[in-house]
């Protein structure tokens, strides 16, 4: 009697998850198995843990993808390098990663716009103004969520370089049309044309670099 195959679903770590929403996700991971990972225990996510160190919680090459948004910003500049490094530790030979962050050179357009306090746009957390982006939900942290301030902040440069001096073998930066940054990561054995078939299908923004 033949058996029947079946692929094994692949892994994508949803690094900073927060609360659980199926609209946080990237939608290049549909039908992934998720792994929700954040510092905050409040928000009940699958591994409690910081992105800085990962090693007692995940093993070398588990993951297929890891997926950041919104995440990195909010470490100190110093932990940065610390935090890229997990993310390629953690990573399969083939994986790769997405990143978006805030872009500090789109802020800072807006910070000589002059308004500073005017809604930009509409997030699950709230009304976000140029002052939340520069430094964190302003709203979240007067609640005591003190996780969601920001301490550090990339540009297209910035996040390349940091990427780069973590040992990703390429990567794809780009400013977004709002004010964010799309970063891709790739490991030494990424299928590229398979990622960049993928993503032509779901997000330009991760493509506009490739």
């Amino acid at each position: 009697m033949s058996q029947v195959f079946r692929p094994i679903p692949r892994r994508v770590l949803d690094a900073g998850a927060g609360p659980r929403s199926s609209s946080r996700l990237h939608p290049v991971f549909a039908g992934w198995t998720v792994v929700r990972l954040d510092i905050n225990a409040a928000v009940k996510p699958d591994i409690i843990g910081t992105i800085t160190d990962l090693k007692a919680q995940i093993p070398n090459g588990s993951f297929d993808a890891v997926w950041s948004s919104h995440n990195i910003e909010h470490l100190h500049t110093f932990e940065v390098p610390a935090a890229l490094a997990e993310f390629k530790r953690i990573l399969k030979p083939d994986g790769f990663a997405f990143i978006t962050c805030p872009d500090l050179e789109q802020i800072g357009k807006l910070i000589a716009g002059g308004d500073v306090e005017r809604t930009v746009y509409q997030s699950p957390a709230g009304p976000i103004n140029v002052l939340d982006m520069l430094f964190g939900h302003s709203a979240s942290i007067a609640r005591g969520n003190t996780y969601m301030a920001h301490n550090t902040g990339f540009t297209v440069a910035r996040l390349g370089a940091a990427l780069q001096a973590a040992g990703f073998s390429e990567s794809w930066v780009a400013a977004g049309s709002a004010i964010d940054l799309w970063a891709t990561a790739l490991m030494p054995k990424t299928d590229k044309r398979q990622l960049q078939a993928m993503l032509a299908k779901t997000d330009q923004r991760f493509l506009a670099s490739a």
